[in-house]
């Protein structure tokens, strides 16, 4: 009887390597790739952003599945994933990571898959000790047992390294065909590509999740500290252009390239909305309690607009709702660094 497997595939390199060992020994592979929201690459390519050579973001597990003839299917995972975000059992990494936690929901989800498809066992490109919070012993053996999956997920690169999983017990893959990797160094990742005809990944290998970013999770805590709570939205727009706090408290977020022009337009019937008359960037106010501006909040956010605009004359027109000009005159890098939300201004207090 061939056996089949799901594979929970980003498009790196260490999860093709993982698909690639195990289809060797003539098992049969099912790439899931799951989207979150919160993965870097997928976010920018569906807001039809560019990069700075001007060509478009491509998701990498499409790119490698189809490279590397595998079948591969995206599944979105979106909706239940904010509650893992707000309230992970087992806390955050470094940033606002819930790794561990988000590895349980990823895996209960694969075994969805994997009862529905009849397959067999799970596999993951994950490599003992490579990441602190979710890749160690102690945490995998969490992640197994809370998703229900003890012994269904094979890691082909740390195998060796690993308890002997059910599908090397009964001999549906042979573990000596298997790796032993452990840690950070990719040194054997790159002789095992070249062994096994994998000549073309991402470069440099990392994370692709916001979620890990330092900057996102600082607008992350900027925002409760100010605000007192979180929304599902707000989770999505910490993504998304550069964030201002007013001295009001209203919070401002000023697009940076078309893609993000065309997704803050979404907004504009949901909050005050500037747009300048001519190119530029858009952004859109949060302010605290209601929805309306007092005309120095206006006005700040016209000068904003401004500094991050071609101007005439160190002037453009800018539009409030598509209902009032305001003329901006931009302001200078010390004036508006007093409401950036970064991790510079943090760190200058």
């Amino acid at each position: 009887m061939k056996r089949k497997a799901v594979a929970l595939y980003s498009g790196g390199l260490d999860s093709t390597l993982a698909i690639r060992l195990i289809q060797n020994q003539g098992i049969d592979i099912l790439a899931v790739h799951f989207y979150t929201g919160f993965c870097i690459t997928e976010t920018k390519r569906r807001r039809g952003e560019k990069k700075e050579d001007g060509t478009h973001y491509m998701n990498p597990a499409l790119k490698y599945a189809a490279k590397y003839g595998f079948p591969l299917e995206i599944v979105d995972i979106s909706d239940g994933y904010m509650d893992v975000i707000l309230n992970p059992k087992y806390g955050y990494g470094a940033n606002i990571n819930p790794c561990i936690d988000c590895r349980i929901y990823m895996f209960k989800k694969a075994k969805q898959i994997m009862e529905e498809i009849g397959a067999d066992f799970i596999i993951s490109g994950e490599v003992l000790g490579q990441r602190p919070k979710s890749q160690k012993s102690i945490p995998m053996k969490i992640i197994e047992r809370d998703s229900g999956l003890e012994g269904l997920i094979l890691r082909p690169l740390s195998a060796k390294r690993l308890p002997p999983t059910i599908p090397e017990i009964k001999g549906w893959v042979d573990r000596e065909k298997l790796e032993g990797i452990v840690g950070r160094s990719r040194k054997r990742q790159l002789e095992l590509a070249k062994e096994l005809g994998i000549d073309e990944f991402e470069s440099p290998a990392g994370g692709c999740c916001y979620l890990t970013d330092e900057n996102y999770a600082h607008k992350y805590r900027e925002t409760m500290e100010v605000e007192g709570k979180i929304t599902q939205e707000d989770l999505i727009l910490f993504t998304v252009g550069r964030h201002f706090r007013l001295d009001s408290g209203t919070k401002v977020i000023v697009s940076r390239n078309e893609g993000e022009n065309n997704f803050l337009s979404g907004f504009l019937n949901r909050y005050p909305y500037f747009e300048p008359i001519g190119k530029g960037p858009v952004a859109i106010a949060k302010p605290l309690h209601d929805n309306t501006l007092d005309e120095d909040d206006k006005q700040i956010i016209a000068n904003i607009i401004a500094r991050y605009s071609k101007t005439v004359d160190g002037k453009i027109d800018v539009k409030y709702n598509n209902e009032e000009i305001l003329t901006g005159i931009p302001f200078d890098d010390e004036t508006l660094n007093q409401w950036r939300i970064s991790l510079w201004k943090s760190n200058q207090t």
